[in-house]
């Protein structure tokens, strides 16, 4: 079933609006997925040389008119900074019209702010995904405005499918797919590098210690995945009694980690909402 959406996406025009860090990374990943074809995409950035190198590098038409963009595009991915949606909108607007679908990566900014600016009952679809969408290993939070159907959200379940896994919300549960999934990659970095440091202070040379911990972190991740089993479960396999794990869990309890995280967590999302550009 999938094979068949995307081979009908394959079809579709994009408008990549924003080319820029998470724009760029999709655009780059829906290419080499060859969910879109290079002459059906039409990207934007700001200025004038970085679009030249763009179509360079993709294949693709590349420029800093968003409007001529959106003109010609069946689906237009927003991918601009919060406090510029509405003057992009604006811009786009007089090319809006039924049967074109927006998908907006943008934080913060919510599909009933995007549906009162553009005027009109057209669909849209924010995504929330994270940066490891650029090696095929993303998270993506998918949440539908009042005039998307199901084609709609299949369509964008598509898209972000093809660069990890997909989880669809509720509008108001977005901002926490932002403070988790969204902000967590540079949380999980953190604990990454100090694990690694770790074993530099017992002795490993930086980089076995940096590919130990690494590969113990990914393969730890793919355990839950794979088994569905609750961590804590899992945690409870590795920890013998009187062993040396659970000398280190305790030191973990010491230090707060587990509340840290959560409130690192709570501290993101409280942030994604503060950022929201009132209409």
């Amino acid at each position: 079933m999938k094979t068949t959406h995307s081979s009908k996406l394959a079809d579709k025009r994009l408008a990549v609006l924003g080319a820029g860090k998470i724009g760029g990374i999709l655009l780059r990943a829906f290419l080499e997925k060859k969910l879109v074809q290079p002459k059906r995409v039409h990207a934007t950035v700001r200025h004038a040389e970085k679009a030249r190198s763009l179509a360079k590098q993709l294949g693709v038409e590349a420029s800093t008119d968003n409007r001529a963009a959106a003109h010609g595009a069946d689906i237009i991915l927003l991918a601009v900074k919060p406090q510029a949606v509405k003057e992009i909108l604006e811009e786009i607007k007089p090319e809006m019209k039924p049967g074109k679908l927006i998908v907006s990566v943008v934080a913060s900014v919510s599909t009933q702010l995007m549906e009162k600016q553009l005027g009109m009952d057209l669909p849209v679809i924010r995504a929330m995904p994270n940066t490891p969408c650029a090696i095929g290993c993303g998270m993506t939070g998918l949440a539908k405005g009042i005039h998307a159907g199901k084609e709609h959200l299949e369509i964008a379940r598509v898209m972000f499918e093809a660069v990890g896994r997909v989880v669809d919300v509720d509008e108001k549960q977005i901002d926490a797919v932002t403070g988790l999934s969204a902000s967590g990659t540079a949380f999980i970095y953190i604990i990454l590098e100090s694990l690694a440091e770790g074993g530099v202070k017992v002795g490993l040379p930086r980089d076995v210690s940096t590919l130990l911990a690494a590969q113990t972190m990914m393969g730890a991740a793919r355990m839950v995945l794979d088994t569905g089993d609750h961590p804590a479960l899992l945690k409870d396999a590795v920890t013998t009694p009187a062993g040396s794990t659970m000398d280190g869990i305790l030191e973990l309890e010491d230090g707060k980690l587990r509340v840290t995280l959560i409130k690192a967590v709570m501290k993101a999302t409280q942030r994604a909402k503060e950022l929201i550009v009132e209409s």
